[in-house]
């Protein structure tokens, strides 16, 4: 009983010290002077108008320059294939060889045919002029003489029925020699050695492409387009060039791809599904790193906007209605909430064209920190010690 007494009396003691030792002020600490939260340090940036150059990011595709899908305009038996599959082919280059022989021999029959006419013509020619000098002495009949003016006549047709003939045979037989009509890097080869193909047969032989320079096709809204001209026209943009607008163009892994091209059409008719207009760009492509059906993004320069307010990303949010908003500072220590209107991404920044004004400091760092009733100090963003006191809480 003794022992449970000293207990009891030891535990009672020490729940009255400690009672007494609440009751006293604290002196510093973390509340400083009187109990009272120093003020939040935040970063702040102050807003000022610039000149920004804006560029439109669009999605397309790569396409060739020009292509030329191989066909025979003859029919006949493969003899050989000139190529190799892959390469880089020339203009009026050899690729396939058709058996010629049946063309050769018509050829040849078109030739003699000529060359039997011809004598027919020599012929038909002295017998009319026989008949002209007999028909002033009325020694023939004029039904004669007519005759022999008219198979004069069909001699020399027949010499210029014969003529075409082998000019056509030539052309055929000129066809059995399939070349490529542009210079470019050519595909696989749908047929091989002893393939029988056929005049203009629907499947290609082979597809011959242009790669360099290269076609980068776009789509842009038509509302953004509209909003464009609307802009240039009432001076809030300038115009990035004089005439052709540069383009810049990134790949699908995000590579930047080394150089510039140039915007080098807008279609005339806008797509009624989409609501879009088709634009091309022209690329440089001296080295094949671009291939035909490759998605990219083109970056087109669109012009300069004077007065222009930029804003970094981490400081704009939205609430729950959706509207993008930042926080500004004041000297006396407050803040509020600001809805602004942010148009477009400029680099890591938001282009914010309504809600701001020169001056206003917007809350980037220490964000977290900020609650109702909270008194901040700004400080230029960078220098503050908020990110240190986020990762102190952290822990």
């Amino acid at each position: 009983m003794q022992i449970k007494q000293i207990i009891i009396y030891s535990a009672t003691i020490a729940a009255l010290a400690s009672l007494a030792a609440c009751g006293k002020p604290q002196q510093g600490g973390a509340g400083g002077p009187g109990g009272q939260m120093p003020p939040a340090e935040v970063g702040v940036v102050a807003v000022q108008p610039q000149t920004v150059d804006l560029n439109t990011e669009l999605a397309g595709r790569t396409s060739a320059y020009a292509m030329a899908e191989i066909r025979p305009q003859v029919g006949g038996i493969v003899q050989k294939r000139v190529f190799t599959e892959g390469g880089e082919v020339k203009a009026g280059e050899l690729l396939y060889q058709i058996d010629p022989a049946t063309y050769q021999a018509s050829l040849e029959s078109a030739k003699a045919a000529l060359a039997r006419d011809e004598a027919t013509v020599m012929s038909a020619k002295a017998k009319a002029e026989r008949y002209q000098s007999l028909i002033a002495d009325k020694a023939i009949s004029q039904q004669d003489f007519d005759d022999a003016q008219a198979a004069y006549k069909q001699a020399e047709a027949n010499v210029l029925s014969d003529k075409a003939a082998i000019q056509t045979a030539q052309i055929n037989l000129g066809y059995t020699r399939v070349s490529s009509p542009i210079s470019g890097r050519i595909g696989k080869s749908s047929v091989t050695q002893g393939a029988l193909v056929t005049t203009n047969q629907t499947t290609a032989l082979a597809t011959v492409q242009q790669l360099d320079p290269i076609y980068v096709d776009l789509t842009q809204s038509m509302a953004d387009l509209m909003r464009l001209k609307r802009e240039l026209a009432s001076g809030a943009l300038k115009r990035a060039g004089s005439n052709e607008a540069k383009v810049q163009l990134v790949l699908e892994d995000g590579t930047v791809y080394p150089i510039e091209g140039k915007l080098a059409f807008t279609d005339v008719t806008v797509d009624q599904t989409s609501e879009s207009v088709s634009l091309r760009a022209l690329f440089p492509n001296p080295k094949h790193e671009l291939l035909p059906g490759m998605f990219v993004r083109a970056r087109l320069e669109t012009g300069a906007r004077d007065q222009s307010i930029l804003v970094p990303q981490q400081a704009v949010s939205h609430n729950t209605r959706g509207d993008a908003v930042v926080m500004i500072a004041s000297n006396d220590g407050k803040f509020e909430q600001r809805l602004i209107k942010a148009e477009q991404t400029v680099g890591d920044k938001w282009l914010v064209t309504d809600g701001l004004k020169p001056g206003d400091q917007v809350i980037v760092e220490g964000l977290q920190r900020l609650r109702p009733g909270t008194v901040i100090k700004p400080v230029p963003m960078g220098s503050s010690s908020a990110p240190a006191a986020a990762s102190s809480a952290a822990r």
